[in-house]
């Protein structure tokens, strides 16, 4: 990696930002721009149908079978990966009655984690996060939730979830799921995604340890490149989880008919989860800032080492470079010139006095 790879990096994001930013600008309220990348290449919508005793799961072709799906007394979960397909979305808005600033939130990647109130149903916006053992980065991807009376509907960037335990939990009856309502399901699938992020902090928190004995043993440029990777996986946990908060106790202290008294008690446990994992991500972010001061301080340290052996042989070779200095002229007068002697003598008086230096230097315990 070379040393400008990661302002490169940062760089490019930024732009990233902005042309998606300039995408919408002009346009009218309720205009629907996709902000972001395109992660799968077809639209696929999943329906899982369950009361107490019924359950059925298929794959819809068209958001338009959706439309009968109205008031059968079941519970609806409709999963869309991909939203990247406008007609889709806007069918979407008309069969379920879905206000278009709402829908354009969906289409729009860039948005806070949320949580707003239409009466109808409940929009909820959240970061569902995906870690990459091998390269150590963090990649965000908005999840988005509309919860009505009958149904749940999310929207996901991409085919990968964390939701595949929920599905199996319904499919083979499994906890409570199937004995509660569309507000229990609601809940299931944001624990799902809170839960995950202590996963991705624990990896995140065995990489720091292992920064943090290479920066105590060999720190290198490689290790820097590695801290302000860390510390831009710290930043996109941190814009996920703080608003994230702020959503989850609203959606508590709502007064919506579509979240009911004894599911407060299971969001209670998700706020608090919430807060721990807050805790952790500002813990981390601590020990990455502490991190780069130790980086720092040892590459101070090494480079002091390097000038004070340095400086030790210069020590040692200026007498030495004095002796053969006044040697070196060549004058016919000089003294012991043509002594037999001289040349041994000399060399064995400058080998005395390097001795004699670096005996003196470690009595002073400078090596």
């Amino acid at each position: 990696m070379t040393g400008g790879a990661p302002s490169l990096r940062r760089a490019t994001n930024i732009f990233r930002l902005y042309r998606r930013a300039t995408k919408k600008a002009g346009l009218p309220p309720g205009t629907l721009v996709f902000t972001g990348e395109k992660k799968v290449e077809n639209v696929s919508i999943r329906l899982i149908e369950y009361n107490e005793s019924d359950f059925r799961e298929k794959d819809i072709l068209d958001m338009a079978e959706c439309a009968e799906l109205k008031g059968t007394g079941t519970v609806k979960w409709i999963n869309v990966k991909g939203i990247h397909h406008m007609e889709t979305i806007e069918k979407l808005g008309r069969i379920f009655d879905i206000h278009p600033l709402v829908l354009e939130d969906i289409v729009n990647v860039e948005q806070r984690p949320k949580m707003e109130d239409f009466e109808d149903y409940l929009f909820i916006v959240m970061k569902m996060h995906h870690y990459d053992d091998e390269s150590g980065d963090v990649s965000v991807e908005q999840v988005s939730l509309i919860v009505t009376h009958d149904c749940v509907i999310t929207l996901q960037e991409k085919d990968d979830d964390l939701f595949d335990k929920i599905r199996e939990r319904v499919r083979t009856f499994k906890g409570k799921t199937r004995k509660m309502g569309v507000d229990y399901l609601a809940y299931a699938l944001i624990d799902a995604i809170v839960d995950s992020y202590f996963v991705i902090l624990d990896k995140m928190g065995e990489e720091t340890e292992r920064l943090q004995d290479e920066l105590v043993a060999n720190p290198t440029p490689e290790t820097l490149h590695e801290i302000h990777r860390m510390k831009r996986n710290m930043l996109f946990m941190r814009r996920s989880v703080w608003p994230l908060r702020e959503a989850i106790g609203a959606l508590r202290k709502g007064e919506s008919d579509l979240m009911s008294q004894q599911i407060d008690i299971y969001l209670m446990d998700v706020y608090d989860h919430t807060i721990q994992v807050i805790d952790t991500v500002e813990t981390l972010r601590d020990m990455v800032s502490g991190m780069l001061d130790i980086y720092l301080s040892s590459m101070s340290n090494k480079m002091n080492e390097t000038m004070k052996v340095l400086t030790i042989i210069a020590t040692i070779f200026i007498p030495l470079s004095f002796v053969a200095g006044v040697y070196g002229m060549n004058f016919e007068g000089m003294p012991e010139l043509g002594w037999s002697l001289g040349y041994p003598l000399v060399l064995t008086g400058m080998a005395t006095a390097g001795a004699i230096m670096l005996i003196w230097f470690r009595k002073r315990k400078w090596i």
